[in-house]
């Protein structure tokens, strides 16, 4: 699947740093990871979890579970890791899931205070060494 996507020049996977990140048992600090489209199984199998029908703020969690490819140096991303972030990151990684699923895309068109000045900026922003 992904070979087919890289052949016709379709991005499925979008890295992004974490506001602040998640620290592991160890102390470790991870901010940087990378999130995959999600696909209509992700969607479908999500929906018909009992946790999702006991508290549907799950669905979240869920759904992250999922598409989190990465994390930082962690072995895996399941949904503990998902349950322990920050507020803050787990709003971004749900504006990142929003916008990558829906919009296709990771920028947002800001303006400058000083000159008003329209751009575009990448929010999920580069990993080091990246373009």
């Amino acid at each position: 699947m992904t070979l087919l996507s890289a052949e016709v020049g379709m991005r499925t996977e979008y890295p992004f740093v974490l506001p602040r990140g998640f620290v592991d048992e160890q102390g470790n600090l991870h901010r940087e990871g990378v999130m995959r489209l999600a696909t209509a199984r992700d969607e479908i199998t999500t929906q018909s979890d009992a946790r999702v029908r006991q508290n549907p703020a799950y669905l979240t969690v869920l759904l992250l579970d999922r598409t989190l490819v990465r994390l930082g140096t962690l072995p895996t991303v399941d949904t503990l890791v998902v349950e322990c972030l920050f507020a803050s990151d787990l709003a971004f990684l749900q504006d990142l899931y929003r916008r990558i699923n829906q919009s296709g895309h990771t920028e947002v068109e800001v303006t400058c205070p000083s000159c008003g000045h329209d751009y575009a900026v990448d929010i999920a922003g580069d990993l080091p060494g990246e373009a």
